[in-house]
């Protein structure tokens, strides 16, 4: 018996906006491959410029993913990255730089201080 069906991911775990549901549900019903039936957020990097945030479309579930099932896809975050992102919210924002996904919180859950320890830049990024 696989540990991925008792993994469960929580609303407080990880919170979608109704902007960034649409979106999500929009690329992935553009998807080409109708395997992909899932979102797999995940967490990259660490030092200087922090963590890195993103997502990818996926097929593959592992023993180690945690899952929501939304209406329109599921949602994988494995146990290492949850870990860095519980508590946060994704968006998604259109601008007139352009449009993206953002992680609200994302920053203050790694306990950064908004600069940079080797350089002192803002932002946590070294200049």
């Amino acid at each position: 018996m696989g540990q991925a069906a008792e993994l469960s991911l929580q609303e407080n775990d990880l919170a979608l906006t109704p902007a960034a549901y649409e979106k999500m549900a929009e690329l992935i019903g553009q998807a080409e491959d109708d395997d992909l039936q899932a979102i797999r957020v995940f967490v990259s990097g660490g030092g200087c410029g922090g963590m890195g945030y993103g997502m990818t479309f996926t097929d593959t579930r592992t023993e180690y993913d945690y899952m929501r099932k939304e209406k329109d896809f599921a949602i994988y975050v494995d146990a290492v990255a949850l870990n860095y992102l519980r508590g946060v919210e994704i968006d998604y924002v259109e601008r007139p730089t352009g449009a993206s996904f953002v992680f609200n919180n994302a920053f203050a859950m790694t306990g950064g201080s908004g600069t940079c320890g080797a350089c002192g830049a803002a932002g946590g990024g070294c200049a």
